[in-house]
């Protein structure tokens, strides 16, 4: 019995040296599955409460955040319009000093060419640089952002694009000849676009002509810009391709017949053939 009693001595005395080498580590040390994520229902809490702490430290600190850095905006004249450092759409109306922060309408951007003006304009338009933040887009059917111009949905439609104003979409056609550049946000010709639109659909007179591919140069080798071409029956008919795409038939006065070398109508006797 005084062998037993003298084990167990030795092993309480080995358990209290053991906690003591924990010090104070260990209250933190209360589950064995605490390395695997899992805890009692009473750490649950205490982790549940630390972690709503956390979050609402995270939260306090955002929104003091914001709001130092917009607070912050000084003025750099008494008076007039001035851009945000880091946003693009959003600017400062001045008065006396005092700045009164202002958005523009989604889908603009805030120019900062005139302190004197306050003008928002399609991104296109403005270097933003460095101020590539902006609003949250408030998007519709047809429309990625309130306003702007914009890419028609249909990948063949080239010569159409979106026009959105306070997000209602107008489909609106190109200039003949042109395509839409998403990146200009305009029309242009298509050896300026960074897309080929190899499918467009070309417009066909009812007898059947279609503007042919391919630059048609004049008299002096200089590109027509409106080509024509002679009727393939009737000598004082002849075509004319707007903008090289979009054909139209022409008539030559009476008494005048085509001529395919000047690309005009002329006197007969001035006309070979």
């Amino acid at each position: 019995k005084e062998e037993e009693e003298k084990k167990k001595k030795r092993k309480k005395n080995k358990r209290r040296r053991d906690t003591a080498c924990l010090g104070p580590f260990l209250p933190l040390i209360k589950s064995p599955f605490q390395g695997l994520g899992l805890f009692s229902r009473g750490q649950r809490r205490l982790k549940e409460k630390g972690s709503m702490f956390v979050r609402a430290l995270s939260v306090f600190l955002l929104v003091s955040a914001v709001t130092l850095s917009r607070g912050q905006f000084r003025c750099p004249e008494p008076k007039g319009f001035f851009p945000d450092p880091e946003q693009c759409d959003l600017y400062y109306a001045c008065v006396d000093g005092k700045p009164e922060e202002k958005l523009c309408k989604d889908g603009l951007v805030f120019r900062d060419d005139n302190p004197k003006k306050e003008l928002c304009d399609i991104p296109a338009n403005v270097p933003c640089g460095d101020r590539n933040l902006l609003q949250e887009p408030q998007t519709s059917k047809g429309c990625p952002r309130a306003n702007g111009y914009f890419k028609h949905e249909d990948p063949t439609a080239c010569d159409r694009f979106v026009n959105c104003i306070d997000g209602v979409a107008q489909t609106m056609p190109c200039p003949p000849g042109l395509i839409y550049e998403d990146k200009m946000s305009s029309c242009v010709w298509p050896a300026d676009a960074s897309r080929l639109c190899e499918n467009v659909k070309r417009d066909v007179l009812d007898d059947g002509f279609v503007c042919p591919d391919g630059d048609v140069p004049g008299p002096l080798g200089r590109i027509l810009p409106h080509p024509t071409y002679p009727h393939p029956d009737d000598c004082a008919k002849f075509y004319i391709c707007k903008n090289g795409v979009v054909p139209q038939k022409g008539q030559c006065e009476p008494g005048t017949v085509y001529s395919e070398d000047s690309f005009k109508c002329m006197d007969p006797e001035n006309v070979a053939g």
